[in-house]
């Protein structure tokens, strides 16, 4: 039997759930048991991968068909506001301009938006969708967990949780797009299920390096800890 866009969104999301052994970060900032420098360079790595994604997602949307487009146009203006909230959270964790200008990105947390500039210039954008949606799930209750222990754990105000709960909010109206993207693609015939399990594999995988990176990061390997701010080092 043919599955509906929503069958098909649903079900890559679901086989594509991240082993919850594969992210030992989070888990360790829900119990307030991550050092406040690995949250610095939580925010710091997040400068740069929130406008990668969001030039990305433009692009994607200028090679895509209307209803591909809407969703990437959606997911860029989203990319644009949680910039500022990011501001609020770094400003939090105690770094200022000086300091964020000489932070040195880690390989392992910029490989995500890498491969997601790949996909803006190589894959088909219904593929895409399809991708990112499943790969958005994890995101989004990572983004809850962390929102939550800043608050219980480390005394940040809503303020500066902004940016994590703007991504752990539930978004009925992008999850709509998605699923017109998807299912416009399959009624003509567009989508690739196989390439867009493929991408959507390897986002997860981009992912969970993102925070073993980060965590490897923050047992003392990093810049941010008992350095001053402007002190620069390679990886």
């Amino acid at each position: 039997m043919t599955r509906t866009a929503r069958e098909l969104l649903e079900t890559t999301t679901r086989e594509l759930a991240p082993d919850p052994g594969s992210n030992p970060l989070v888990p360790l900032i829900a119990r307030g048991e991550a050092d406040r420098a690995v949250l610095a360079a939580l925010a710091l790595e997040q400068r740069r991968v929130i406008p990668a994604d969001r030039r990305a997602f433009l692009h994607l949307a200028e090679r895509a068909d209307p209803e591909s487009a809407a969703y990437f146009t959606a997911l860029a203006e989203g990319e644009a506001l949680a910039a500022e909230h990011l501001k609020t959270f770094t400003a939090a964790c105690g770094v200022d301009e000086e300091r964020a200008d000489a932070y040195e990105p880690l390989p392992g947390c910029q490989a995500y938006p890498a491969y997601v500039a790949w996909l803006a210039l190589n894959a088909e954008p219904p593929d895409v969708v399809l991708a990112l949606t499943a790969n958005f799930s994890a995101w989004g209750g990572y983004c809850a967990t962390i929102a939550k222990a800043l608050r219980t754990h480390y005394g940040f105000g809503d303020a500066a949780c902004a940016f994590f709960d703007f991504f752990a909010e539930p978004a009925p109206a992008l999850d709509e797009a998605a699923t017109e993207a998807v299912r416009t693609a399959l009624d003509e015939g567009r989508l690739d299920e196989n390439g867009a399990h493929a991408y959507a594999r390897l986002l997860q995988a981009y992912e969970a390096m993102f925070w073993s990176t980060l965590g490897q990061h923050g047992q003392g390997r990093g810049e941010l800890r008992d350095k001053p701010p402007t002190t620069r080092t390679r990886q």
